[in-house]
């Protein structure tokens, strides 16, 4: 595999975007509805709000053979030793190979003085819950949470760092 990890560009920007997309859409099927989805990503991953992630937060990519295919997005570290993993997101076609595994690492890799790190995942997202699992994470809690009127049964999960 000839990938790197890096830091996001603002030329990555669209290609950042059209991974959130084709990921969302692939593992909310069923889940969420498509109308609700795409409000989401056309908020969360507007040309905006992107600059503002790489301005307050740290947002890697995986650069697969000069082809954008995943990202990442970490907090900044809290004084507390906490982060928030906001998500990583592969194309479909990419997943299963170690590209989020390395996404992680990167990300704990460059994130000095994390002692602990938590995400949320949708609890009906059963590959997601299975990674996170799979590298350590716990749940600690469970909600229901509102989702732009659609009700979502999410699990916080949280990741102890042995630093």
């Amino acid at each position: 595999m000839n990938y790197v990890i890096r830091q996001l560009e603002e030329r990555d920007i669209a290609s950042v975007q059209a991974v959130a997309k084709e990921s969302w859409h692939a593992t909310y099927d069923g889940i969420i509805p498509l109308p609700i989805q795409d409000n989401f990503l056309n908020s969360a991953y507007s040309d905006e709000m992107m600059r503002r992630r790489m301005d307050f937060s740290n947002l890697f990519v995986v650069d697969f053979d000069k082809m954008i295919v995943g990202f990442a997005n970490f907090s900044p570290v809290f004084d507390s030793g906490k982060v928030e993993l906001g998500a990583i997101y592969l194309l479909p076609a990419y997943q299963g190979i170690g590209l989020g595994t390395a996404l992680l690492t990167h990300g704990i890799d460059y994130l000095r003085g994390a002692r602990e790190i938590y995400i949320n995942v949708e609890k009906d997202n059963d590959i997601g819950k299975r990674f996170y699992q799979s590298k350590g994470f716990e749940v600690i809690e469970e909600f229901t949470e509102n989702f732009d009127g659609h009700e979502l049964q999410t699990i916080r999960m949280m990741l102890k760092l042995g630093k």
